[in-house]
This record gives C-alpha cells, sequence and structure tokens, in this order.
C-alpha cells in the first residue's frame, strides 16, 4: 500500500530558480505559504542547515503529506506546519512568536496530485462530484457556484477568473442545463457552449471553467493581495518574497502589490520630486520569469509559470 505522500508527489515547479532566490538567505524562518507536497520546502532547508520552516496550507492532505516527506528527509525536527489559508500569515507569524521572516514563498494554485484524486473535484478528466474545495471543512464548493450563481454572476466570475472569451454563452448554458451534479457533465456543458472552431485550439475547452471555478470556490484572488502585504511586512531586512503564479490574473495582483511596495504608491508625477510622502520598502530582484524550455518538456505544469521576486530593504528609501 502506498503512503499518503507517494500520492502527493509532484516535481516542484522551477525548483533551480527557487533556490537561486534563497542562495544567501540569513539564518532565520522560512515560510512556504503554500506548502503543497513540501517538494520547495524540503529543498530549502536541506540547502539552509541554519533556517527552519513555517508551512502553511489549508489542505489537510497536503500537509499530512508535507510532514511525511519532511520527516523522512531527517528535516521534521526543523519544520512547523500549519493548518491555514494563506490570508492567516500574520496571525500564524504572531502565534508561532517569530519576530521576522528569513524568506518567504508562494507557489499559488492546484497542485498536481489534488487535480490527480479524482473525488476532490478538480478536474474535467474524472468523474466526479462538484467540489473543488482545498479546504474540505469549508461549506462553499464548486456545487455551490456552479448550481447557485445566476448568469450574470457565472459569466462575471469566468471573464474575472479565467480570462474566458466565451464567458456569456457558458454561463447561460450552465444555467439552462442545471442541475449539474458531476465534472463530467459540466465539463460536457462547457465543451457544447463553445464554437467548434475554437474547441480545436488552446487545450481542453472546459479548462479555463474549471479553473475559474476553483478559484471562486477558494477565493483565490480575493485574498492573495493581503496575504501578500503582509508577507511583505513581516520580512526582515534583505529577505526575499518569491511567487509562482499560474494564470494572467494571480499575476496581476503580484506585479501591482510589489510595484506598490517598490514604489510606496507614491502618486506624484514622474518628472517631479515626491511630495506625498511615499516610502519604498522593497526592490525588485531580477530572475528568470519562465522555466527553461527543459523543465517545461519534463513537467507540463510549468509552462505557465511566472516568478516574480522582491527584496526587503535595509533602509526604508523615498520614492524620489
Amino acid at each position: 500500500m502506498s503512503r499518503m505522500s507517494d500520492t502527493f508527489i509532484h516535481e516542484p515547479v522551477m525548483l533551480d530558480e527557487i533556490l537561486s532566490v534563497f542562495a544567501d538567505m540569513n539564518d532565520g524562518v522560512y515560510l512556504d505559504a503554500t506548502l503543497g507536497g513540501a517538494g520547495h520546502a524540503s529543498a530549502v532547508l536541506s540547502a539552509h542547515p541554519g533556517v527552519s520552516l513555517l508551512g502553511i496550507d489549508h489542505d489537510d492532505v497536503a500537509l499530512a503529506a508535507a510532514s511525511l516527506v519532511l520527516t523522512d528527509a531527517g528535516l521534521g525536527g526543523r519544520a512547523t506546519l500549519r493548518r491555514a489559508r494563506f490570508d492567516s500569515v500574520s496571525r500564524v507569524v504572531a502565534e508561532e512568536g517569530i519576530g521576522s521572516l528569513a524568506g518567504a514563498l508562494f507557489d499559488l494554485g492546484v497542485s498536481s496530485p489534488q487535480f490527480d484524486v479524482a473525488e476532490r473535484g478538480f478536474s474535467y478528466r474524472f468523474d466526479a462530484p462538484l467540489d473543488m474545495r482545498m479546504d474540505r471543512s469549508q461549506s462553499i464548493s464548486a456545487d455551490s457556484v456552479v448550481n447557485g450563481y445566476d448568469e450574470y454572476a457565472l459569466a462575471d466570475m469566468l471573464r474575472r477568473n479565467a480570462d474566458e472569451k466565451f464567458a456569456g454563452r457558458i454561463a447561460r448554458a450552465i444555467v439552462t442545463a442545471r442541475p449539474i451534479r458531476s465534472t463530467t457533465h459540466l465539463s460536457e456543458v462547457v465543451v457544447s457552449a463553445i464554437p467548434a472552431p475554437a474547441r480545436r485550439r488552446g487545450g481542453h475547452p472546459a479548462k479555463r471553467t474549471f479553473q475559474a471555478v476553483r478559484i471562486e470556490v477558494n477565493a483565490e484572488l480575493d485574498i492573495l493581495p493581503g496575504a501578500l502585504r503582509d508577507t511583505i511586512a513581516l520580512l526582515a531586512p534583505g529577505a526575499c518574497l518569491a511567487v509562482l503564479s499560474y494564470h494572467s490574473g494571480e499575476d496581476r495582483i503580484v506585479k501591482s502589490v510589489m510595484r506598490a511596495a517598490e514604489t510606496g504608491n507614491c502618486t506624484c508625477p514622474s518628472h517631479l520630486p515626491c511630495g506625498c510622502g511615499a516610502v519604498r520598502t522593497v526592490e525588485r530582484v531580477r530572475v528568470s520569469r519562465e522555466a527553461t524550455r527543459e523543465e517545461q518538456v519534463r513537467n507540463p505544469r510549468s509552462t505557465s509559470a511566472r516568478l516574480r521576486v522582491v527584496r526587503k530593504l535595509s533602509v526604508v528609501k523615498a520614492t524620489k
């Protein structure tokens, strides 16, 4: 019988690039705000004997698997794992008595093993109930969204969470086909709503709809800006925050929050000295934004990954 950790193993995306970002990390507490199967976390701990881990995830299966992975690697004694959404980072850090963070990583989206467990309902590849909850104790599920939102709300969600160009057609088809009780049924409805020529390009026609519903169920975009701002505030001077995003909506939020911290939200005209008192707290770190071609071939999940990194300034600086 395979153990839970065996079913949750996946190749961490852009691992070499992440290790490079944290190569000069000082001793202290490293936050992995989306722990998953602990692939990134175990590699970072192995590279830094003086670093301990605070790992958080709101998926109980992921946490159990991560605990086994870290224990098997002899790293369990340096790891504190907490079940929480990443927008709880300030509370969790305070409860653990941590003053500041030596580094932090957000690897957004869903881990491959979550897609591969049919009953979780994340994938159009399996017939399963409409679930998609990362935290299985919460009440809202994919069923709540698919069968509960009106046509306007569904279309808005599809545009907002997935840039779906056929949002209106798909929303009308979903409302007409209700009740929809399975992932297979939802996939069939979505495919039938998309014009035939569009079905033949860009991957599975239902991919964006499933992405949009998953994001809605787990409030992924809603909680991201505050979580990133809180994490930046918790970084020690010189510490880095790295974020891996997987679609344009996530990346726009990451870019916006990092840009605001980098500029201090200065509102002054660019050709004039700053008079609004804006203070910048981070600097941008230039890194490879995308996975290498070799990794994209080896690990298809990395194809859409985008990496952004900022470093906390040792002394906060006026913008101009």
